[in-house]
């Protein structure tokens, strides 16, 4: 008896959220077929041109967008920004320097700040129980 293993398939909006780039700049046969895993494999290992270019000059998706800004994606929301951004409008914003983008780099820095206490209080709380098992 034979096996007959058939490969994994996505969907472009999914392969292309894996890649880190924004679906609608990706090349047609792209956005129009499946992707299987292999595939997607073989774009991560060797990323063809049109790869390297989307992710060095974009547009970005919004993801990659709030990181390279040191924002949230909700923030970017809050800040007007909706639509996916080239590197070039990336690195005009950070030129900027906008109030909304210095206060939701603030917000950032906080929440950072807060998931690292928290962090340490449930590693204390660990720390705790498993002494009180002994």
């Amino acid at each position: 008896m034979t096996t007959h293993q058939t490969s994994q398939t996505m969907k472009p909006a999914t392969a292309a959220k894996k890649l880190g780039v924004y679906l609608q700049a990706t090349p047609a046969e792209f956005q129009e077929g499946v992707v299987t895993r292999a595939e997607l494999t073989a774009l991560q290992a060797d990323p063809p041109a049109w790869l390297r270019d989307l992710r060095r000059d974009g547009p970005h998706p919004r993801p990659v967008v709030a990181s390279k800004l040191g924002v949230s994606i909700a923030g970017l929301a809050r800040g007007g920004i909706t639509e996916a951004l080239t590197t070039e409008q990336i690195d005009a914003l950070k030129q900027d320097d906008p109030e909304w983008l210095r206060q939701e780099r603030s917000v950032q820095v906080d929440v950072r700040k807060e998931a690292a206490r928290v962090k340490e209080l449930h590693k204390e709380q660990q720390e705790k129980r498993q002494n009180q098992a002994r």
